[in-house]
């Protein structure tokens, strides 16, 4: 089981917590993580992060490793899952923004392969399909950046 990363997941801690200056250590984390098979991503979230035309579009441009490809049959049967559960409580246009995203490949990727998400959205009830409430419908752990680290036991050290 690894972790799935959502786009928002990069794009906060470059612009946040962990930029690149301020914490190397969080990106070196993740390549480790990447290379033993616990941390990875979908190539729509490398699409969407490509597109920003920004040092994370640099970063993610050498790590194709990273972002598989979700085009297998697992993941469409949970595709269709996942869209029924859309269609039947979510308004077209809500339906449309989801099912058109990375995020909706990005859960149903992890429901197919047994992987928690890490995202930093928050559940909500309303009008937009959020990955916190997909992956509870799906059955899939989902988790923040932050308790993603903990449970990893990760340390970032001070070195003067």
């Amino acid at each position: 089981m690894a972790y799935l990363l959502d786009s928002n997941v990069f794009i906060e801690a470059k612009n946040h917590y962990n930029g690149f200056n301020l914490c190397p250590g969080f990106w070196g984390w993740l390549d480790h993580s990447n290379k033993i098979g616990i941390a990875l991503s979908v190539k729509r979230v490398r699409d969407e992060l490509m597109g920003r035309q920004d040092q994370l579009s640099l970063w993610c441009k050498s790590r194709t490793k990273m972002f598989v490809e979700t085009a297998d049959n697992e993941t469409f049967e949970s595709m269709k899952l996942l869209t029924g559960w859309v269609t039947d409580n979510f308004s077209p246009a809500a339906q449309a923004k989801f099912l058109r995203g990375a995020d909706f490949v990005l859960v149903a990727f992890a429901h197919a392969h047994s992987h928690k998400v890490v995202t930093t959205e928050i559940a909500a009830s309303g009008f937009e399909v959020k990955i916190p409430n997909a992956c509870k419908m799906m059955d899939v752990p989902c988790m923040n950046t932050f308790a993603m680290l903990k449970s990893e036991k990760v340390r970032f050290q001070f070195v003067p």
